[in-house]
């Protein structure tokens, strides 16, 4: 039928031709045939006597695109030809959305929420990829996958044309999409937001993204021919995907690990405010965050807060079970500033590398200080020990003060006490105070250490059991599993030659090396698996002989670590004072299995001798208080925080000491 319809009207004619092109073999000629009553390709696709082949559309005028397109829609509309069997797509749901968007997954994909749903679960969202539009694919460093070029920058581009904003989305068609063990059906639309009736064509202009090759007789979007133009225009100018320079990865400073994080912490914190795009929300109050300003990803944390743990992610290990409210601080961060601009100051770091700081959302009238918004709304708490130590911001407290009274969010719910908050454990348990003789075998800092009793039998017993198995072992290594915690036999030399002595194991250093606490002495090493690890015998393990070294602190006291000259000196003067002395230890409680003790050379206070020099400063007053409250008899305690107390001000006067530059900050402490 389509052969006679163009033979009655072409065969033996004399006909205008428009060459557009060529096919790829370059055998096959291109073009417009132009009948006096029209173009015979829009009379074939009226009467559905054929379809439009891509391939070949993208070499025509634009201008002369719409009138095949409206042909080919009015032949499908009335199952005329070809279409004689066709039915428009079937689409699940709604095939108009309109919604805001929380989340751009990747440079084509969005995460939506639309109007009239609450946002109580992760499925009320609705995942949209913008029809007949491909973004360059981000790569996966698991499957050796590097990034598409123009990936992240595609990802941007639409972070800023869409996140937060109230988007219309228009489904043309649905496709499944291979996820994990089952596919996943996924819709296709148009995205208008403002002013802008397609971002998908704001992409392909921009040149961040190209348009979808289909097959012929596959659904695309109402707009193909718009996005084929900006395309087009986009291939002229040679911008992004289509320039001729050669594509250059940006390079990011990656802060999330701890030893980075912390070097680089005092350039961060020494900026003052920046702006920072919030990339991921691990919980309401926990981000990781890029810096564009510095070049640099990080790990933030608002100061003060205590946040309710969420769920696992779907396919993550079993971790931590949530808490409640938990999921609705980090649904409440997602919406709020998942993937927006936020202004930060860093003003501290953790042990863990998170940098830690105040955070600011919005802009103009409503910019607002995030940590009040969280804990106004109940989903985070002001940590309990910042209250105690004074350090918490009065209107922070006050904030939450007026939740509770509200009973808003977390507060809505009876909050365990501190008898529930705190297990049952030998950890911290309650002592009557004992005196005893001792050495120490160990010193850590200026007011760490561990000791021995002096005279006791348990000692003498296992240095001659350990003599003895290393005459019958030799000083050979044999296959041992250094499993964490376990207890085996160390090789360690203490002047006097090579012998086994009972070691923890604390850590594995890399693939063939471990660090070892000895038990029995305090120190630690890091030895080889092979040849400096050896089991133990079942007579010589700690069921049998508990640990004769024993780990405790100077009361009351806080000194700085070895890695300060001012520790340093603290450790050395306690060396001098107290190392190969039989000293008195009072011990007045245990706290994580760290003895609290006084020890006294005769009648000399070695705690008060190394406040009075300036090496150690007293303890703050909950310390003392929290001490106070786990003894029977708490007259000594007291007495000893008096006796610190006045030790501190004659070395605060004399500027003696950590007190040489005068008043020293609360943060030395920590």
């Amino acid at each position: 039928q389509a052969r006679q319809f163009v033979e009655i009207r072409l065969l033996q004619r004399e006909l205008e031709i428009t060459m557009h092109g060529t096919d790829k073999s370059g055998v096959c000629a291109v073009g417009t045939v132009h009948h006096p009553k029209g173009n015979i390709a829009v009379e074939l696709l009226k009467n559905g006597l054929a379809r439009m082949s891509d391939w070949s559309v993208r070499m025509l005028n634009p201008a002369d695109v719409p009138a095949l397109r409206i042909a080919e829609n009015g032949a499908k509309r009335t199952n005329t030809g070809v279409w004689h069997s066709y039915a428009p797509p079937q689409i699940s749901g709604a095939s108009e959305v309109l919604g805001t968007v929380v989340e751009v997954l990747t440079g084509d994909t969005l995460s939506i929420l639309p109007n009239g749903e609450a946002y109580d679960s992760e499925t009320k969202l609705k995942k949209i990829s913008l029809a007949s539009v491909r973004a360059p694919r981000v790569g996966n460093e698991r499957l050796g996958r590097a990034d598409e070029p123009y990936a992240h920058e595609c990802k941007d581009r639409l972070r800023v044309l869409a996140v937060g904003k109230v988007a219309k989305v228009v489904i043309h068609y649905e496709r499944e999409i291979p996820f994990g063990e089952t596919p996943e059906k996924r819709q296709f639309g148009t995205v208008s937001i403002g002013k802008r009736a397609d971002v998908g064509e704001v992409l392909v202009a921009e040149g961040y993204a190209t348009t979808q090759r289909h097959r012929d007789d596959d659904e695309k979007s109402a707009r193909y021919d718009e996005l084929l133009v900006a395309e087009g225009m986009a291939k002229v100018a040679k911008r992004g995907i289509h320039s001729e320079k050669p594509y250059k990865k940006p390079s990011l400073n990656d802060l999330s690990e701890p030893k980075k994080a912390k070097s680089y912490s005092g350039s961060l914190m020494r900026s003052g405010s920046m702006k920072a795009i919030v990339e991921y929300v691990f919980n309401g109050a926990r981000f990781k965050m890029l810096i564009p300003s510095e070049n640099c990803q990080i790990v933030f944390a608002p100061n003060y807060l205590r946040c309710p743990q969420p769920s696992p992610n779907p396919g993550a290990r079993q971790g931590k079970p949530a808490e409640p409210f938990g999921d609705e601080s980090k649904r409440h961060a997602r919406m709020t500033v998942l993937q927006r601009t936020v202004e930060i100051t860093c003003s501290s770091v953790t042990m863990g590398g998170v940098l830690t700081g105040s955070m600011y959302v919005g802009q103009g009238g409503q910019r607002r200080d995030y940590s009040v918004e969280l804990v106004a709304a109940g989903l985070a708490s002001v940590d309990q020990r910042k209250i105690d130590y004074g350090e918490a911001p009065k209107h922070l407290v006050d904030t939450q003060i007026a939740a509770q009274g509200n009973k808003v969010g977390k507060w809505s719910v009876a909050q365990p006490t501190q008898a529930e908050k705190t297990p049952k454990t030998n950890g911290n348990s309650r002592l009557q105070e004992k005196s005893m003789n001792i050495r120490l075998t160990e010193i850590r800092s200026g007011n760490h250490f561990f000791f021995r009793v002096a005279g006791e039998e348990a000692g003498k017993v296992m240095d001659e059991s350990m003599e003895m198995f290393t005459k019958n072992n030799g000083t050979a290594g044999a296959p041992c599993d250094p499993k964490v915690g376990k207890v085996v036999a160390a090789l360690f030399d203490d002047g006097t030659g090579k012998a086994w002595f009972r070691a923890k194991i604390m850590e594995k250093v890399g693939a063939t090396k471990v660090q070892v606490l000895y038990i029995d002495h305090g120190n630690v090493a890091i030895v080889s698996v092979a040849t400096q690890l050896r089991p133990l015998d079942m007579s010589l393990g700690v069921e049998r002989v508990p640990a004769v070294a024993k780990e405790a602190q100077l009361a009351l006291t806080v000194t700085r670590g070895l890695d300060d000259e001012d520790g340093v000196d603290a450790a050395r003067t306690l060396q001098s004072m107290a190392w190969g002395k039989d000293l008195t230890a009072r011990i007045h409680t245990e706290e994580d299995g760290i003895l609290q003790v006084t020890l006294m050379d005769g009648s000399t206070s070695i705690n008060e001798s190394l406040v009075t020099n300036g090496l150690a400063r007293i303890a703050k007053s909950i310390v003392v208080k929290s001490l106070l409250t786990r003894l029977v008899d708490g007259n000594t305690v007291s007495k000893l925080a008096s006796d610190l107390q006045l030790a501190e001000e004659v070395a605060r006067k004399t500027r003696t000491g950590i007190w040489r530059y005068g008043d020293i900050g609360d943060d030395d402490e920590e």
